[in-house]
């Protein structure tokens, strides 16, 4: 255990005590959001990052060290455990490692190596490695039936030394960090049938690389063309070297007679070119493609949390359009609280083109309902379904609309659902989606908690990385997204109260069904009344779910319920109520919070009581706002170098930015044009839903490609240590998309793009919302439908 806390501290950077205080907690069953915000005296104020990290990491060393116990138990029944080995046990930081350690000693009774000393050539071998004697009158006098000629007798000979020589992890380390200098990444065309069907990998089919210096996101995207066989990839690297380190080991080059040099010199190749350098391979391409999972589920979480935290535009009565041509474009009016208010399914394309119904039913739904915002998922003929919009709201601009254009990714994954069922069981699955499209736009977060995160796309090569290490690390995000905001308890989902600390899917839907029975809650005490929900559980939950207008004001806030008694001390002391008190700044900004420090309530937490008491129920997610594209460009063909734009940033990977400057192609921003000095990480310059001012580089009209830049026009960016190569294969990375089919004109890979959308008639400009990301703008994560 002393151990562990350690390393945890060490990695962390923070105290040990701290660190045995957080695994108590976690041990205990409490969540990071709740140690996050209501424990800070415990931790000594651990924050949410320190704490979700502590709790990845605490599982993976859990097991780690478990596994190393083994490791070391089997060890010393083999009598192999030398000070050396044991060090370099104890040394391993990743699972991986420790069985690169352990593989030689691994007891392998099947093996040759194991079968040839069960004959007894073993003493043999050691006779041959040890004495200058010629190795065939070594074997004088042996016999064995499984190895009746002189020729297998040396073979199997070898096949010992092999092994003992593999035991020698000073060695074999030391020619891994030889061989990894040299070593290259190479790929190649699996068959000449191949090419056509895997076009998408063309950048590859010929094509090598330093594999140190390889980028996590090429990686995948040859790791990936393997998978589908198109692509073979091999680890290459130079051979002498190593080479003339075992022969300088096992002193080869000075060992007498001749035929036993010879001999050696043979096993030293044997054992170089066929146990030691596959292992090596194999072992430096895991190490970077583990790297690169990590590295793309990052990219993943981060993007994800800013599509769930982004700025929601609220309680407004919204039309949600799902856009189809034969089925026709589906239309649901929701009301603040999301509630269906009406539905409809008009018909403006062939093969009815009834484009005046479909006028007059938008401005009748909008009119009737007192509709405010129009939310245009971007599927299948959204910007022609835009373009009636328009015209709608040109005819009617009494109305004051504002339209949005929202994904769809994951929409049709909803709609389906046996939650979308239950929510709306009156409703065909084509309404459920328009439903959900106008309600993304309320609430983001609300509405997509009820999508797996890996279905809205926002990822880099996610269905390529370790899965359940990709769905842990998202519903992490997506848990401390939740917590983070809060939760009305009386209207909402189970889906977002499974996420809420301390609740599971089970006890969330106990809560829905409770309220659907006894009406809505009054106050968290009533809470307790759920079937299943103790006091444990109250205590994890109860800070994170919100009540309005009830009984208790505090309910309305993320004060705890067992702080409310310090609230009532500092009320009384002020000589006020807690009605008063709330959101009454100048009265709290004269509360000295050192004066009701006790062993119950230490200042972290009295500091963050009267922050929540001045400014109640704070929402952490920015202000709506909307972005104003250019009404005259509608087209990639209509942007000439140059010109200077407004946009949304919809997904951000580690070479770059994507913009959407209203032409229904996203621009990519390169790491390079990302601002003036150099840029390290794309994620501490922008995020996904920020607005930004932009400025065309150039425009491939022909590939529907485009090159913007953040920089200031005539600047120079500060060079960068190295320069990412660009690649088609990149254009995968959002949502999942498939490559651009065009082969590049040049001969290296290129681009860092996604692949463009599909180009659709024209279509008139729109708000577009800033904040809703790569959710609600059209960010390469188009819909499943």
């Amino acid at each position: 255990m002393t151990d562990l806390v350690q390393q945890l501290a060490k990695e962390i950077a923070v105290r040990p005590n701290q660190i045995e205080a957080a695994i108590k907690l976690i041990d205990e069953g409490a969540s990071v959001p709740f140690i996050a915000r209501y424990r800070k005296e415990v931790t000594q104020g651990l924050d949410d990052t320190q704490l979700r990290q502590l709790d990845t990491r605490l599982a993976y060393l859990r097991d780690l060290f478990d596994r190393r116990e083994k490791v070391i138990e089997s060890l010393k029944e083999q009598n192999k455990l030398s000070d050396d080995l044991l060090a370099r046990v104890n040394a391993a930081e990743t699972k991986n490692a420790l069985e690169e350690i352990y593989a030689p000693y691994r007891p392998k009774r099947t093996s040759k190596s194991f079968k040839a000393k069960e004959a007894g050539l073993g003493p043999i071998a050691e006779k041959i490695f040890n004495e200058a004697i010629d190795p065939t009158e070594a074997l004088a006098g042996f016999s064995h039936e499984d190895y009746a000629d002189v020729e297998s007798q040396l073979d199997a000979i070898q096949h010992i030394l092999i092994d003992e020589w593999a035991q020698n992890i000073p060695l074999t380390t030391e020619l891994k960090a030889t061989f990894a200098k040299t070593a290259m990444l190479k790929s190649l065309v699996a068959s000449d049938e191949k090419k056509e069907v895997g076009k998408k990998f063309r950048d590859y089919f010929d094509f090598s690389e330093s594999l140190n210096k390889v980028p996590s996101h090429r990686l995948l995207a040859m790791l990936r063309g393997r998978q589908e066989n198109v692509l073979g990839l091999k680890v290459d690297g130079e051979d002498d070297a190593p080479l003339a380190r075992i022969e300088t080991e096992y002193n080869v080059e000075t060992a007498q007679p001749q035929a036993r040099a010879d001999f050696l010199k043979q096993t030293a190749k044997l054992f170089w070119l066929g146990k030691v350098r596959p292992a090596i391979e194999h072992s430096l391409l895991t190490e970077k493609r583990l790297a690169a999972e990590a590295e793309a589920m990052d990219v993943f979480a981060e993007n994800l949390r800013h599509l769930l935290l982004s700025a929601p535009a609220g309680a407004r009565t919204t039309l949600g359009v799902d856009p189809g041509i034969r089925t026709g474009v589906k239309l649901a009016v929701v009301n603040a609280s999301g509630d269906v208010l009406a539905h409809s399914t008009i018909y403006p394309f062939a093969p009815k083109e009834d484009k005046a119904g479909s006028v007059a039913e938008l401005a009748r739904l909008c009119r009737e309902f007192n509709v405010e915002l129009i939310a245009i998922g971007n599927g299948t003929a959204s910007r022609e379904t835009e373009a009636v919009v328009a015209e709608m709201m040109a005819a009617n601009t009494d109305l004051n609309l504002i339209r949005v254009s929202v994904s769809e990714a994951g929409a049709s994954v909803y709609s389906a659902s046996e939650l979308a069922s239950q929510e709306l069981p009156e409703l065909d699955v084509s309404i459920r989606g328009a439903v959900s499209i106008a309600r993304r736009l309320q609430d983001p977060l609300a509405e997509l908690v009820k999508i797996d995160p890996k279905s809205i796309g926002v990822g880099q090569y996610q269905h390529d990385v370790n899965q359940t290490g990709l769905a842990k690390t998202l519903e992490a995000v997506v848990e401390d997204c939740v917590n983070s905001v809060g939760v009305d308890v009386n209207t909402a989902s189970s889906a977002i109260l499974g996420y809420i600390a301390g609740l599971n899917k089970s006890i969330a839907q106990q809560i829905v069904d409770f309220r659907k029975e006894n009406g809505r809650f009054d106050n968290r005490q009533s809470l307790k009344k759920v079937p299943r929900l103790g006091e444990r559980t109250f205590e994890q939950a109860a800070g994170f779910l919100r009540i309005q207008d009830g009984s208790e004001p505090l309910d309305a806030s993320a004060v705890h319920p067992e702080s409310y008694g310090l609230v009532e001390k500092i009320v009384a002391a002020k000589a006020t109520t807690v009605k008063d008190i709330i959101g009454n700044t100048e009265i709290i900004r004269q509360v000295n919070a050192e004066e009701f420090v006790n062993d119950q309530f230490g200042l972290p937490t009295i500091q963050d009581v009267l922050s929540e008491l001045e400014k109640p129920g704070r929402d952490p997610r920015p202000e709506f706002r909307t972005a104003k594209f250019r009404e005259d460009i509608t087209e990639v063909g209509q942007l000439t170098e140059g010109l200077q734009l407004e946009g949304v940033v919809t997904n951000v990977t580690n070479f770059g930015a994507f913009v959407d400057v209203g032409v229904h192609q996203d621009g990519l921003v390169h790491i390079s044009e990302l601002a003036n000095e150099f840029v390290a990480d794309p994620h501490k310059v922008v995020k996904p839903g920020q607005i930004v001012q932009v400025r065309v580089l150039n425009v491939d009209v022909e590939r529907n490609r485009v090159n913007l830049s953040m920089r200031a026009e005539g600047a120079v960016a500060a060079k960068p240590q190295r320069q990412p190569r660009r690649d088609n294969a990149q254009q995968e990375q959002r949502g999942e998309r498939k490559p651009h089919a065009k082969r590049p004109q040049q001969s290296r890979p290129q681009g860092d793009r996604p692949q463009g959308k599909k180009h659709q008639a024209a279509k008139p400009q729109e708000n577009k919302i800033g904040g809703l990301g790569a959710l609600l703008l059209q960010a390469g994560i188009k819909g499943s439908k």
